[in-house]
């Protein structure tokens, strides 16, 4: 990886102090810390061809100007790099009441921003959430605590599987991610709708998220990259 940095145009006039691959990998990336001229950077390594990469740069770069996630540097399809400013903050596994409502704020925003994009098509059986009328934005889709940083506000990172889809998919992942009780989940939906909401389909899309993780994980953990 360094000596593909040394020799890229973003790096090539830049001194390399250090270039660390990081612990936690997901499946679609390798992510690196790279430190040059002192100034710290998350280099992505893209791993898999069947991710319409140009489309997540751009709900990136729309996430950005509404100042939710890091700001995007570099997108180079040819060497497979993202490059990405470094975003201070941590991950959480448990949520204070706080932290509910500054993630509620930060979904808000990231639901209120127009693209131009067909929903996308969910490969599982659907018949529990058919009842209920859909409410389509733009999601994130794998908003598990790895992909969310916690400082004085929110952001969110990892953008691959972002795409249209009801704003209750998005909700569903973060009450089963962060394992929610109803307290919680009472704190997390009054800061996020402001009014009325549907626990109803909230549970359909519980059902719909926790099915699809399962049958992600069977499919990749005998395809790991």
């Amino acid at each position: 990886m360094i000596k593909l940095l040394k020799t890229h145009p973003f790096f090539s006039d830049k001194q390399i102090d250090s270039c660390d691959c990081l612990e936690n990998q997901g499946y679609c990336n390798e992510n690196y810390l790279v430190v040059a001229n002192g100034v710290k950077y998350i280099v992505r390594k893209l791993l898999r061809d069947d991710i319409d990469r140009k489309f997540e740069w751009r709900v990136q770069n729309l996430a950005y100007t509404q100042c939710i996630t890091a700001k995007p540097l570099v997108f180079d399809k040819e060497d497979g790099l993202m490059v990405f400013e470094f975003l201070e903050g941590e991950h959480k596994s448990k949520l204070n009441e706080n932290e509910l409502k500054l993630l509620a704020q930060t979904l808000q925003k990231l639901h209120s921003i127009s693209i131009d994009a067909k929903p996308i098509e969910l490969q599982i059986d659907t018949s529990t959430i058919d009842e209920h009328s859909k409410e389509y934005v733009l999601c994130h889709n794998d908003l598990n605590p790895q992909n969310i940083f916690f400082s004085d506000d929110v952001k969110f990172i990892d953008w691959e599987y972002a795409g249209v889809n009801d704003r209750y998919f998005d909700l569903a992942c973060v009450c089963v991610e962060f394992g929610l009780e109803d307290e919680a989940v009472e704190v997390f939906l009054e800061a996020y709708f402001e009014g009325e909401y549907n626990l109803k389909k909230l549970s359909a899309y519980k059902i719909i998220y926790k099915n699809l993780c399962e049958e992600w994980f069977q499919n990749n953990s005998t395809n790991k990259i």
